[in-house]
């Protein structure tokens, strides 16, 4: 019998912010994770690092700053880094969890390249802030650099670019290791950006949005569903207003209605809804579901969340 298959996307709630934060919500994480795996689902778990690649990225420039032996990290590299710590605080969290419930299942962490097209128009558009406040000599360096920066509050910050994922490098990879019986931990952050250069690949100076690299990767791993985890328990329309109200289910047309409507808030919950519409297309199989981590379970099964699928209620106005 074919395994199910799901990739669940984590983001800053699951992850915490500081190292001491990051190791708690981990174990949190590990509870709700442990439940798909007792149920023998093959598990790929997505992460998001905002606040973990800012913090490498500044200390490792002021580093350089203050050695001169030592040049600046590029934006690919400290992607990898947080790849990297990340996934030890998961996979050794998630790991513990299933030796306490008797689950042989190995964890590993796939340190994930996604190549973007070098012509991606957001490239001409870098609107994505990374790294500490600049002042104004500090900020003309960056831009001497070939960098970009914008004018913030106190200063100025470095601004990236937010390319859509073409290719996921190491898909087959990570289909072997599901095949073998591993929880896989992938794409964290996006992934490390790269451009493929004739048969090199070379880090692009981006961050990928970590939403639309997850429903990007369930599609390539022909996943059954993707399950987004976020601050809130289900999708709101009309959120902030006084007619807010949480919605169970979205029919593919509905959710793609909605979005083009403006409904949804660019950079918190239109991301994860384009993943979703993305992800499940004209499937009448797979869904997606958006709902907020519940460290004692997913109870995904009954109402948590809003479930992102084909068919369903029609639209009411908002």
């Amino acid at each position: 019998m074919k395994h199910k298959r799901i990739v669940i996307a984590l983001g800053h709630n699951a992850l915490g912010t500081t190292l001491p934060e990051q190791r708690e919500a981990a174990a949190g994480t590990a509870r709700a994770v442990a439940e798909f795996a007792a149920a023998d689902y093959e598990i790929v778990i997505t992460h998001s690092n905002g606040p973990q690649v800012g913090m490498i990225h500044t200390a490792m420039s002021e580093f350089a700053m203050n050695h001169e032996a030592y040049t600046p990290t590029p934006m690919s590299v400290a992607s990898a880094m947080s790849q990297g710590y990340i996934g030890y605080d998961l996979q050794s969290a998630i790991r513990g969890e299933l030796v306490s419930r008797g689950i042989a299942r190995s964890v590993c962490t796939v340190l994930t390249q996604v190549i973007v097209d070098p012509y991606d128009e957001a490239f001409y558009r870098p609107s994505k802030i990374i790294g500490r406040l600049l002042n104004e000599d500090e900020a003309h360096a960056e831009e001497k650099k070939g960098n970009h920066v914008t004018k913030v509050e106190g200063g100025y910050r470095r601004i990236v670019a937010t390319p859509k994922p073409v290719e996921i490098v190491e898909t087959d990879s990570i289909q072997a290791l599901l095949k073998a019986g591993n929880l896989v931990i992938a794409c964290g952050g996006g992934g490390i950006p790269v451009i493929e250069q004739a048969h090199r690949l070379k880090g692009a100076s981006a961050v990928i949005e970590k939403d639309t690299a997850a429903g990007t990767l369930a599609d390539a791993l022909d996943a059954d569903m993707l399950i987004i985890l976020t601050g809130v328990d289900k999708v709101m329309l009309g959120y902030g207003t006084e007619g807010e109200r949480p919605v169970d289910f979205l029919s593919v047309n509905e959710a793609q209605a909605y979005l083009e409507d403006g409904e949804f808030e660019e950079g918190t919950m239109a991301p994860k809804i384009r993943a979703a519409i993305d992800f499940v297309g004209n499937s009448a199989v797979r869904k997606a579901l958006i709902t907020r981590l519940n460290p004692d379970g997913l109870e995904w099964q009954g109402t948590a969340g809003t479930m992102i699928g084909a068919g369903g209620m029609e639209r009411v106005n908002a």
